[in-house]
């Protein structure tokens, strides 16, 4: 206990100086796993193009000192894609490397899972379309719709060239309410593909468009077939196949008593005397006093289909005899055979009779007697159906 004081004072002051060279000493790096997923987000890219392709999120491998590496947080990371890997001349897809930053300088990325992305560049586009109506539910009880307009009637879709490309409509889906007053709704301009599926990454201008839906009470509309008359007759050798109109079906408008007994709409005759050809005109519909079309069209396209008949033509000719040797002289028995020709009546009507060319081939024959089989020759259109007979004697003798 001699000189206690003192001793205690060094004690202290020893233990003063071990805390201070503690607090002082450099701290051992260490490597972690980042506890979490960092996402990517998208780089810039060129005007004009659009990154394409599934950025997700990377696990991240961090190194630095003890005590800091291990308290960095979500909002300290930031991941991207090196612009430098991605091409806008390449359109097909390739890899592009992640890049992640740490916000704290001391603490380093060791390592990045995946290391790179598959991403491509495509050019932004855009195609103008027209707007259709679609109902999402069925019309009030006792009504139904009547004529529909859209405002504006197209839209402007911008987007990547692919999938500008699978663009199969644009729709603007309304629902009616109970009221049976006419309905005009904002609706969303939405582009679908031919399964009727929605395309993302779109942008439409304007994305939202007025639609305009006149309602009408039930018993005083109807809608009936459009028939079409003709007048006059195809020319000689040909037959109308198919006649077809453009609207099918009108919907009329009048008093109950008026359509009551309605169930047609017919056109004005359309004249086919000598036609040749299948040909498409317009024809004026012929509607009943007191009735109205809700659609506004004054006529209809009538689409006439005019084939050529088919039809047979014998014809009697001369076998002739082809690659006679020099020196030879030949003959067939029967000398003419008939021939059985086939096509549209007006190719047949005016096919001459040196165009059906029957013959047999005397090539690398000599003098003697052969069977051979006729060959028959047509000009195009036509098609040979018979032969009778389909074989000859071909005599061959010296000159």
């Amino acid at each position: 206990m001699h000189d206690f004081p003192l001793k205690a004072a060094a004690l202290v002051i020893a233990l003063l100086f071990w805390v201070g060279n503690m607090q002082n000493a450099t701290p051992r790096d260490i490597t972690v796993t980042f506890d979490g997923r960092v996402p990517v987000e998208l780089p810039d890219v060129p005007s004009g193009f659009v990154l394409r392709g599934q950025l997700g999120d990377v696990a991240v491998k961090l190194s630095g000192p003890e005590g800091v590496v291990d308290h960095i947080g979500l909002a300290d990371l930031h991941a991207t894609l090196d612009p430098a890997g991605v091409d806008a001349s390449r359109p097909e897809p390739h890899d592009a490397k992640v890049v992640v930053t740490v916000a704290n300088d001391a603490v380093k990325v060791v390592d990045v899972s995946p290391a790179t992305l598959s991403v491509r560049l495509e050019r932004i586009t855009s195609r103008s379309v027209a707007v259709q109506t679609k109902f999402a539910n069925e019309t009030p009880k006792g009504s139904q719709a009547g004529q529909t307009s859209v405002s504006p009637k197209e839209v402007r879709v911008i987007g990547p060239e692919s999938a500008v490309a699978q663009i199969a409509a644009v729709f603007a889906t309304v629902r009616f309410g109970d009221v049976t007053t006419d309905l005009t709704q904002g609706a969303p301009a939405v582009p679908v593909d031919a399964g009727g599926l929605p395309i993302d990454g779109l942008q439409v201008e304007p994305g939202v468009v007025v639609v305009s839906v006149t309602l009408l009470p039930t018993a005083t509309t109807k809608t009936v077939p459009l028939l079409w008359t003709l007048r006059g007759s195809v020319a000689n050798g040909y037959w109308i196949s198919r006649v077809t109109t453009d609207p099918v079906a009108v919907t009329v408008s009048g008093e109950q008593g008026a359509i009551a007994a309605i169930d047609r709409i017919e056109t004005t005759p359309v004249d086919v005397s000598g036609l040749s050809a299948s040909r498409a005109v317009r024809a004026s519909l012929l509607l009943p006093d007191g009735v109205t079309l809700l659609q506004p069209i004054t006529d209809a396209s009538v689409a006439i289909t005019v084939v050529p008949l088919a039809g047979t033509r014998p014809f009697f000719t001369a076998v002739q005899i082809q690659n006679m040797a020099p020196g030879l002289a030949g003959e067939t028995d029967p000398g003419s055979v008939t021939v059985v020709v086939a096509g549209p009546v007006p190719a047949l009507a005016t096919l001459p009779a040196d165009q059906v060319v029957a013959s047999v081939d005397a090539a690398s024959r000599g003098p003697g007697t052969y069977t051979l089989d006729v060959v028959v020759r047509l000009p195009s259109g036509v098609t040979g159906q018979s032969v009778q007979p389909a074989r000859v004697t071909l005599t061959i003798r010296s000159r």
